[in-house]
């Protein structure tokens, strides 16, 4: 089948489509013929090398932590799905024809496939952070780079807990924050003072999500570093605040919650763009830009 996989650190000319044995699914777990998978930033940070200090890394290695699509083959040990289902969730090298996932949820027949497939690192990184910076409801939040996929999730998340989002964008996106009820302000120069007068009695939190440097501004802003995260910027922490990282926590459950979200209406998901399987190098260019409102998707063949 085909897969993409990279065989030494580098920028995008290390991305292959490589031909290579299926996969089989093992105990507790289900192949699925892949629809569409999600691009993160931690797939071309991966490939470059900015890992490699807490990750090894086998090469070759494939691509993608995420796919929807349909199961057909299930392991020993699964009986919540059967052949034929429509699932999206967590796995293994979801760039690729097949791919096996560990965790998942049905897929809602109003879900499409490629949104479903960018929805689980985003709706699972936004409640792990919403839970680890200390808000509650009736709050305010800054999201620091709020147009991207964690942020669009963390917005509408956060909503749904009753927390008002400030969210820092390029002013052409800031109708897409608002149309996810946010209020938007620019970053850079005179953040302090543009969220003064947004927010006069102050925020309770701050997010970082798109690792640029702002940590100290943050915290300055919050006047308190335990309640400043980042989900991107491994230097956090050495400024008293916050890093966010690790293992789904309750995937299953965050995977059905999202999937009831989206069909009550209560959450959505702006995919940008989809690109076929050959073209996942320049889906990596793309993600690296920043620059992305919501997702990218890879939708092999």
């Amino acid at each position: 089948m085909k897969a993409v996989q990279f065989s030494a650190y580098g920028g995008p000319e290390v991305v292959d489509v490589v031909e290579i044995d299926e996969p089989h699914a093992g105990p507790g777990q289900v192949r699925i013929a892949v629809r569409a998978a999600g691009v993160n930033p931690s797939d071309w940070k991966r490939r470059d090398g900015q890992y490699r200090d807490f990750e090894a890394v086998t090469f070759p290695s494939g691509f993608g932590v995420e796919a929807s699509g349909v199961v057909d083959d299930v392991g020993p040990g699964v009986t919540n799905v059967a052949v034929g289902d429509a699932v999206f969730g967590f796995g293994e090298n979801t760039m690729a024809k097949y791919a096996i996932l560990t965790h998942w949820a049905r897929k809602p027949d109003d879900l499409s496939f490629e949104v479903a497939g960018g929805l689980p690192v985003i709706v699972d990184t936004a409640t792990r952070a919403l839970d680890e910076v200390g808000i509650k409801s009736g709050e305010t939040l800054l999201a620091s780079g709020a147009a991207g996929g964690i942020g669009s999730a963390v917005i509408q998340l956060a909503r749904l807990r009753g927390i008002t989002v400030i969210g820092t964008a390029s002013a052409p996106k800031h109708d897409y924050l608002r149309g996810l009820v946010a209020i938007p302000t620019t970053y850079g120069p005179g953040l302090a003072d543009r969220i003064r007068e947004i927010a006069p009695q102050g925020v309770d939190a701050a997010l970082d999500l798109a690792g640029s440097g702002i940590i100290p501004e943050l915290i300055e802003i919050v006047g308190d570093p335990q309640h400043v995260l980042s989900v991107a910027d491994f230097s956090a922490e050495q400024y008293g605040a916050k890093f966010s990282h690790g293992p789904p926590k309750d995937p299953e459950r965050i995977l059905a919650d999202v999937a009831r979200f989206y069909s009550e209406g209560l959450f959505h998901l702006h995919v940008e763009q989809t690109f076929p399987l050959e073209q996942t190098a320049r889906a990596q260019e793309v993600s690296a830009r920043g620059r992305v409102k919501g997702k990218l998707v890879i939708c092999p063949p």
